[in-house]
C-alpha cells in the first residue's frame, strides 16, 4: 500500500512538471494549463529602462554633463547591462570615461577666400566615420596609456552626443595575465585607430550582411582595395 502511494505521489509530481500547476478539488488533482512567464533579471530591467529614457531621468544628468569637461573619467558605468555585454568587468585595469561630441555635421574653414560666392557656398564636409568612433578616438588621445575596448550611447541633447567608453590598462598584471583580457596586450594595440572596435566596424560597413562579401570595397579596407586597382 505504501509503495502504491509513493508511485501515485511521484506520478502527480511528474504530471505537474509536464502540464503546469495542480489544484486539489474534491480530493482529486486536476491539472490546469498555466503559461509560466520568465521574470526579467537586473540587466533585463536596465535594458528595458534605457529603451525609452524619460525626460525626468535624462535632464538632470545632461545639465551636469554639459557643465563638465568634454572627456571625464567616471567611477562606474551608467548602463551596466550594455557595458557588460561589450566586455566590461568590475576589476582592476578597467576604466570608464564619458565623452561629449558636438553634433550637427562638420564644416570646412574658408577664411580669406575671394571670388564669386556662388562657387563657395558648400562649406560642409562629409565625415567618413560616425560620432561614436570619433568619441572613441578622442578618449584614446586623452588616455594614451590605455586601450579602447568598446563604447555605448548614454544620451544626447540639441548640441551634443554623449558616450561612455570602456578602456583597459594593458600594463596591469590582472589584464596581462587574465584569460579573457590578455589578448589586448598584443593584438589589441591601437585598436581604435585601426578601426577594430564595434562602433568602428559599424561605421566601416563591416557589420551588415553585405560586409561579409570578399568583393566589397571595404574588405579588407578601403585603402587596400584601392591599391588593388578595384
Amino acid at each position: 500500500m505504501l509503495s502504491e502511494l509513493m508511485i501515485f505521489i511521484l506520478l502527480m509530481f511528474s504530471v505537474e512538471n509536464l502540464f503546469g500547476d495542480l489544484f486539489l478539488f474534491s480530493n482529486f488533482y486536476i491539472p490546469v494549463f498555466v503559461k509560466r512567464v520568465m521574470v526579467k533579471g537586473l540587466y533585463g530591467q536596465i535594458r528595458k529602462l534605457w529603451l525609452k529614457p524619460t525626460r525626468e531621468m535624462m535632464q538632470p544628468m545632461l545639465i551636469q554633463w554639459r557643465a563638465g569637461n568634454s572627456v571625464e573619467k567616471v567611477e562606474r558605468p551608467l548602463r551596466l547591462d550594455r557595458a557588460r555585454a561589450l566586455g566590461y568587468k568590475a576589476k582592476t585595469g578597467f576604466v570608464i570615461a564619458r565623452v561629449r561630441v558636438v553634433r550637427g555635421g562638420r564644416k570646412r574653414q574658408r577664411a580669406g577666400v575671394k571670388g564669386r560666392s556662388t562657387r563657395k557656398q558648400t562649406i560642409r564636409k562629409t565625415l567618413g566615420m560616425n560620432y561614436q568612433w570619433v568619441a572613441e578616438q578622442r578618449v584614446a588621445r586623452k588616455f594614451k596609456n590605455l586601450e579602447v575596448l568598446n563604447s555605448y550611447w548614454v544620451g544626447k541633447d540639441g548640441k551634443h552626443y554623449f558616450y561612455e567608453v570602456i578602456l583597459i590598462d594593458p600594463s596591469r598584471p590582472e589584464i596581462a595575465k587574465g584569460r579573457t583580457t590578455k589578448w589586448i596586450v598584443g593584438a589589441g594595440k591601437k585598436r581604435v585607430q585601426r578601426g577594430l572596435t564595434s562602433a568602428a566596424k559599424k561605421s566601416r560597413g563591416l557589420t551588415s550582411n553585405r560586409g561579409h562579401s570578399p568583393k566589397l570595397k571595404v574588405r579588407p579596407s578601403s585603402r587596400a582595395n584601392s591599391r588593388r586597382g578595384n
